[in-house]
């Protein structure tokens, strides 16, 4: 961990952990990856961009500001969320998601254009995800709210350099704006998920065409 955390706190992190990017399709948008990883997003996959969703639990408000990347398989590739916790315990962390199988020492590292990277380490990692996590600040918001891409770098079991670009657009709206309602959000899921449904069928019929051709030569 980056810093230090009574244990509720730090359930309450991991559990933010493994539902960051579980409910992806609701708010996935795939964009092409490089570094050869196999869970790299397929170009033009629909998107919906950053957004903001906000609960309460136990004594806390707790809001967070994410993106996330899925491949059109449904495969998770980067989920990046700022997390906002205020009442009994305040906190606010910057939580990074990337497929199993990195190598942890290099941890991930935040870009934002040109700048300087930024390293986050692992604070968990589990079968289906391996997450940083970074205390968040005034400087890393503002940085974020000028900013035009930020770039997340993680480094895979054959040590080669994943890098997932996010674009910024939206991300100052999503950070000052209201959350997201549960309806527009279902709502959202659902477009989405029809959508990435109706290109695998298509990706499908055309390898399916592929194949009888080939077999026609």
């Amino acid at each position: 961990m980056m810093f230090k955390t009574d244990n509720k706190m730090r359930a309450a992190l991991s559990a933010l952990a493994l539902t960051l990017g579980a409910a992806a399709p609701a708010a996935s948008f795939a964009q092409e990856a490089s570094g050869g990883d196999a869970q790299a997003a397929a170009p033009g996959a629909p998107r919906l961009g950053w957004y903001k969703t906000c609960t309460k639990q136990d004594d806390n408000d707790i809001c967070i500001v994410q993106n996330l990347i899925m491949a059109n398989g449904g495969q998770l590739v980067t989920a990046v969320g700022l997390i906002s916790i205020e009442g009994k315990m305040n906190r606010k962390v910057l939580q990074v998601s990337v497929p199993s199988a990195r190598l942890i020492p290099p941890g991930i590292t935040m870009q934002v254009d040109g700048g300087k990277g930024q390293k986050i380490d692992y604070a968990v990692c589990l079968p289906d995800k391996c997450t940083a996590e970074i205390p968040v600040t005034d400087a890393m918001i503002a940085s974020l709210k000028k900013g035009t891409d930020l770039t997340l770098t993680s480094i895979n079991f054959r040590r080669a350099p994943n890098p997932i670009k996010i674009s910024l657009q939206g991300f100052g709206a999503a950070f000052d704006g209201e959350a997201i309602s549960e309806s527009k959000l279902a709502e959202s899921q659902k477009s989405l998920q029809d959508s990435m449904q109706k290109k695998a069928e298509e990706a499908r019929k055309k390898l399916e065409d592929a194949q009888k051709a080939a077999k026609q030569q």
